[in-house]
């Protein structure tokens, strides 16, 4: 499959909110979609395009379709003590394992190499816990099945 990556832009919130839920959609099943209004998920997209928010899409070259995104922010609630941006990442179900996610996180790493932490929290059974260790990301905590992973350079 021939795809093509772009850097997103502030006119990607919509994009953002369906790529978000996306990552919510796991082998576990799709939680309504009114998950998205919680403060603890719509922190990674509400109000996108701020100063330090970055990252990047893919799509299908032919079709335009997109298949997934990666970015990260540092949440407005964070104390200035700790800037580390928080990560958000998801490929759209069926286009899982064929190279995206890896394309995509090489892309916002090679782009941003001045971020010397970024952290994610994710499910301890997502399947993408293993690509986020290959790219250096290391497990900091693991509260009730979810885990909190690092990634100091």
């Amino acid at each position: 499959m021939d795809y093509v990556i772009r850097p997103l832009t502030a006119s990607d919130q919509e994009l953002l909110w369906d790529m978000l839920y996306a990552a919510l959609h796991t082998s576990e099943g799709a939680p309504s979609r009114d998950i998205l209004q919680r403060p603890e998920y719509a922190r990674y997209v509400e109000g996108w395009g701020r100063e330090g928010d970055t990252g990047f899409v893919v799509s299908d070259k032919s079709t335009g379709e997109v298949l997934g995104a990666v970015w990260y922010r540092v949440p407005a609630e964070k104390k200035p003590s700790d800037p580390t941006p928080e990560l958000a990442f998801a490929v759209k179900s069926g286009q899982r394992k064929r190279g995206l996610g890896a394309a995509l996180l090489t892309q916002l790493v090679k782009a941003n190499p001045h971020h010397s932490a970024i952290s994610i929290r994710a499910s301890a059974n997502n399947p993408a816990v293993r690509l986020y260790e290959r790219f250096g990301f290391q497990i900091v905590s693991d509260n009730q099945g979810t885990v909190t992973m690092r990634r100091d350079i």
